[in-house]
């Protein structure tokens, strides 16, 4: 898995977080506002498929499953809650249905692969760019597991401190915690690539 390299080392540099969170684009999808709909649409869809993507499935599942969690958040836009994170719940919606695509494959078929592993990594004539990208995957995969799920969250899916709380139903503080270590780990392990 590549890491958007450059913005990690402006996350090191920096360490904060910004909110993406939009109460009045969710209060105007609770109100049946398509406009509304397709603006969320479009800002989750390509991030949603590449979390799939990353979580092991095919490209064509991963789109089924996509469009399985818009439309149950539009057919249960009444049901909104505006004071919580809506991309939280349509991460939470498709990852519990790719479970159960996990789930109910292996039920059938023991031997078969729903799994798609990309092996399509660009070559990069730079070796210390090679070096780098080996150095990041080896910090963070030597991450405790939690930790590690924290990270992946909010720096590579882009979820804000919030999100990644309620997608995995700990708290915020948890959340700015296991961010925190996880930046303090990827600082020690990276130093010679920072200095």
């Amino acid at each position: 898995m590549e890491f958007p390299i450059l913005q990690l080392i402006f996350l090191l540099a920096v360490s904060e977080s910004s909110d993406l969170n939009d109460p009045e684009l969710f209060r105007k999808i609770k109100e049946g506002n398509h406009k509304a709909f397709k603006t969320f649409f479009d800002e989750h869809q390509n991030h949603l498929y590449y979390f799939l993507l990353k979580k092991g499935v095919s490209e064509q599942v991963a789109e089924d499953l996509i469009q399985q969690a818009f439309v149950y958040i539009w057919e249960h836009r009444d049901q909104i809650d505006t004071d919580k994170s809506l991309r939280a719940y349509l991460f939470r919606i498709a990852y519990t249905r790719m479970l159960n695509v996990f789930r109910d494959h292996s039920k059938f078929d023991d031997n078969a692969e729903i799994l798609n592993v990309q092996s399509s990594d660009e070559v990069d004539d730079s070796i210390n760019r090679e070096e780098l990208q080996t150095a990041i995957e080896s910090a963070i995969s030597s991450m405790p597991e939690k930790r590690r799920n924290v990270f992946q969250l909010c720096f590579i899916q882009k979820f804000t401190y919030k999100e990644a709380a309620e997608f995995l139903d700990i708290s915020v503080k948890t959340v700015e915690n296991h961010m925190g270590l996880a930046l303090k780990d990827l600082r020690k392990n990276l130093k010679q690539f920072l200095s």
